[in-house]
Formats: C-alpha cells, sequence, structure tokens
C-alpha cells in the first residue's frame, strides 16, 4: 500500500497542523494513504523552566528527526517558527505551506488593548522576544513566564493567574480559538517570530519519493518571505534565548522586511528595514537588513 507516515507532536495544535497536511497530501494524491505518528518530545515534558535554559525550541524536534532517521515516518510537521535555522545534516525543510495570521494576539479576560491594562499588571509570556517588546511599550508590567501548551496557558489567565497573555493568533485560529483575541499586535509596530504562521514539512534529504509527494503543498510566497526572516535571524546566529524579530511581505514591488532586535530586561529595541524587488534572493535582504541592525549595535545586545 502506498503510505505516507507523519511525525507529529502530540499537543491539539501540532496535532491540528499534522491533520492539515495530512488533508493537502489527501487532496493532491487520492491512492495516498497518510497516516500520524503523534509523539511526546523533550520541550513538551519540560514545563517548569523558560525554553532559553534547557536548550530552545530545538527541544521540539529531535524526537521527530530520530523517528525519520529510523525510517518510522517519512516526514515532519512543525510550526516553522519552532525549528532551528539549520538543521541538523540529513534533514531538509521539503515544503512550507501557505502562511496564516503572522500576528501575535492580545488576550485577556478583561481587558481588550494592552494600553488598557492597569499599571503593574501581570501579563503571561515565555518569550524574550515578546517580552523586550512588552517592556518597551508598558515598562510598569509585571512580565511572568507562561509555559505549556495553548489550553493550558488560557486556563491559567481564565484562573486569575494573569491579567492579559500573548499568543500567536495563528494558533488561536487554528485551534477554533480566535474569539479569545481581543486585539492584534500587528507588524510592524509589533514583531512576530521569523515565520510565525508558516508550517513545515521536514523530511530526510534526498529522499526523492517524499519530496515528490509533498511538492504540491509548497507555498512559493511563504517561502520568500519566510525565506528572509530566517535569513535575519541566521546571520544574528538568533535563537530563543535572543529577543529577535523579523516580517517579511510581498508589497507591488517586491519584498519588505522589517528586522527587530531587544532586550528583554531594559526594553531597549534596535529595528532596522529593507526592501528588494521580486527578481531578489530573499535571502539576501534578510542579511542586508541583519547588517543594518548590527551596524545599530544590536551586537552589544546579542552579547548580553
Amino acid at each position: 500500500m502506498n503510505v505516507l507516515r507523519i511525525a507529529t507532536r502530540q499537543s491539539a495544535l501540532a496535532l491540528w497542523q499534522a491533520e492539515h497536511v495530512a488533508a493537502h497530501l489527501r487532496a493532491a494524491h487520492p491512492g495516498l494513504a497518510v497516516e500520524l505518528l503523534p509523539m511526546t518530545t523533550r520541550g513538551d515534558r519540560i514545563l517548569d523552566r523558560p525554553l532559553a535554559q534547557i536548550g530552545g525550541k530545538g527541544l521540539f524536534l529531535k524526537e521527530l528527526e530520530v523517528a525519520l532517521a529510523e525510517r518510522r515516518a517519512d516526514i515532519a510537521v512543525h510550526s516553522y517558527k519552532d525549528m532551528p535555522m539549520d538543521l541538523d545534516a540529513g534533514f531538509e525543510v521539503g515544503a512550507v505551506l501557505e502562511r496564516a495570521d503572522a500576528a501575535d494576539g492580545f488576550v485577556s479576560a478583561k481587558y481588550s488593548r494592552l494600553d488598557e491594562l492597569p499599571q503593574g499588571a501581570r501579563v503571561g509570556t515565555s518569550s524574550l522576544r515578546r517580552q523586550a517588546q512588552l517592556r518597551a511599550l508598558r515598562p510598569d508590567l509585571e512580565l511572568v513566564d507562561l509555559r505549556g501548551n495553548v489550553n493550558t496557558r488560557l486556563a491559567k489567565l481564565d484562573a486569575g493567574d494573569y491579567d492579559a497573555i500573548v499568543l500567536a493568533c495563528a494558533g488561536l485560529d487554528r485551534l477554533g480559538l480566535g474569539a479569545r483575541i481581543r486585539s492584534r499586535l500587528a507588524a510592524p509596530a509589533w514583531l512576530p517570530a521569523a515565520a510565525q504562521g508558516a508550517i513545515a514539512v521536514e523530511l530526510r534529504a534526498g529522499d526523492a519519493r517524499t519530496a515528490a509527494l509533498i511538492a504540491p503543498l509548497h507555498d512559493v510566497a511563504t517561502a520568500r518571505c519566510t525565506g528572509a526572516e530566517r535569513a535575519m535571524t541566521r546571520r544574528l546566529q538568533g535563537n530563543c534565548e535572543v529577543p529577535i524579530a523579523a516580517w517579511c511581505v510581498e508589497t507591488e514591488h517586491g519584498l519588505q522586511l522589517h528586522g527587530l532586535v531587544g532586550d528583554a530586561a531594559s526594553g531597549q529595541l534596535i529595528r532596522a528595514a529593507a526592501a528588494t524587488a521580486f527578481d531578489a534572493e530573499p535571502e539576501a535582504l534578510g542579511r542586508e537588513v541583519a547588517e543594518e541592525l548590527l551596524a545599530l549595535g544590536a551586537g552589544a545586545l546579542l552579547k548580553a
């Protein structure tokens, strides 16, 4: 039987994304049987410490990549923003699906917008990128670490542990929880993580059969924009230990990329932006914005 197996994390959002990919594969290849292989990763199991302290977002990938290497799975499905800038040898990204809403969402039971929060309000987020931007806009806020899946985070908010939390709009929308978004923290004033809102499909390098099966899922526009964002982050040697944000959008003339490096403790933000024509390399645009950020002093924040 013609079967393709998908390695995925077991969280509700990860399973939604894997089922989303499976549905596209079944539509593209009617004779293909698609099966899910749900797994728990180390990043899912360790919830009492910030990701930056335990090895970063790559902890969400390792077990899935082992399943690929051992041929228990043919592909792995990830939130693209969670993937390291450089994959281990033997693996590659074979498709990037059309991007959903890239923005962060302000979520609160009592307040509609960030500027409505009272002095000293408690805001939950484990992201240093979000903390830096929150600190820049509202230095009075008490920023509290927040881990766990989407439903766990919402439950903590509803229990009164926080006055507000910040979550990716795409994740909430995909879980049917878009109504929880009180307002969007929209670019370019507020920048998301590189590749936020995009789903990536990882496979074994050189697996031509699988590459051909997932090729119809690839969205060129999303790949160009996320390629610029990830190239910027790669040049800055960014990971979840560093507050880096990037947002690229197509305009009528080409691509425009906005980048940011911040400091979660002080709220200092360094911003840069550049544009390029459609026939230029998106990765070159990413490196250009990274160099501008470094010229403006981002190196000191990155070293800190």
